[in-house]
């Protein structure tokens, strides 16, 4: 009787693992989860724990290893008839790895729903350039991190901080598209660009900051300040330059040295032209048209 008993559980799993892995592997809604290994609970209802050295999963193009996943159904719904609204929570030194991204934290919590996966404990995420030439590795360090598996973004919150080089940004959010290698900072955000032999540090603040990581350039907009040694420069946006070490004010653009008392306005049809390896500022009377379009996250109107 005790043989007929384990024959019937083992029969009754059979379907659910079979008709789990054949979806999991050639649905096109790339939001379900495939965990690697046999998992312990209850395999009709729920909750099924994944344990390994480590647990391996794939989302979509995510890559994911921690020591222990759980995945749950809604309530009220049998775990073989939740597909595409399963929660999944992987704990222990999670990774997850997405072409060029990197990223670790305590705790994922993936849900198949929403398509999105939130990093927290002490989360950070690394994202490498394509080639060596190509410039330094981003790194992104903030309380809560979600990656989105429709597409290759991904949301940081909480003080966040970004390194580039040498470029630092601090804010409340960013979103980092991974296709255009851009950051969209905001929430009281400030970028810094830090000293370099005679070059002294430069701190650019505004509503938004938006920074190509690759080409290290930036687009501040919205109350923009640049401050260096002792000059100040004030406008309504600005596109910066690192490679040319170059800043282009427009919008009520207005200079101000504190040390000297030299003070330099833009005419309302002109920029301020600020050298930031010189120390140098020039009023231009021309336009200066910030060439914004190079700053639009993918599918941004």
């Amino acid at each position: 009787m005790k043989h007929k008993t384990v024959l019937m559980a083992l029969l009754a799993a059979a379907p659910v693992f079979a008709t789990s892995t054949v979806l999991a592997q050639t649905a096109t809604d790339k939001r379900i989860v495939n965990i690697q290994g046999a998992p312990t609970g209850d395999l009709r209802n729920g909750p099924l724990t994944f344990r390994g050295s480590p647990v391996k999963a794939t989302v979509s193009s995510l890559q994911i290893q921690a020591g222990q996943a759980v995945m749950v159904a809604p309530t009220g719904t049998p775990l073989t008839e939740a597909r595409g609204k399963r929660t999944t929570t992987f704990t222990g030194s999670v990774g997850v790895t997405r072409g060029r991204l990197s990223a670790k934290g305590d705790k994922l919590a993936y849900s198949e729903a929403s398509g999105q996966g939130v990093l927290s404990g002490n989360p950070s995420a690394t994202f490498a350039p394509e080639k060596k030439e190509d410039g330094d590795t981003v790194t992104i360090k903030a309380a809560q991190m979600s990656l989105d598996v429709d597409n290759n973004f991904s949301t940081s919150t909480g003080g966040v901080s970004l390194t580039n080089g040498p470029q630092s940004g601090r804010a409340e959010k960013l979103v980092f598209d991974e296709d255009r290698e851009l950051a969209q900072l905001t929430g009281t955000p400030s970028l810094t660009r830090a000293a370099r032999g005679n070059q002294k540090e430069l701190v650019i603040t505004g509503q938004e900051v938006r920074a190509l990581t690759k080409s290290k350039t930036l687009y501040v907009r919205g109350g923009v300040k640049l401050v260096q040694g002792t000059t100040t420069t004030t406008g309504d946006a600005v596109f910066y330059d690192d490679k040319k070490n170059v800043a282009y004010v427009v919008g009520n653009a207005v200079s101000v040295d504190s040390k000297s008392g030299a003070k330099i306005t833009a005419p309302a049809s002109g920029y301020i032209e600020q050298n930031t390896a010189l120390g140098r500022v020039l009023r231009k009377n021309s336009a200066y048209k910030i060439p914004t379009e190079q700053f639009k996250l993918r599918g941004e109107k």
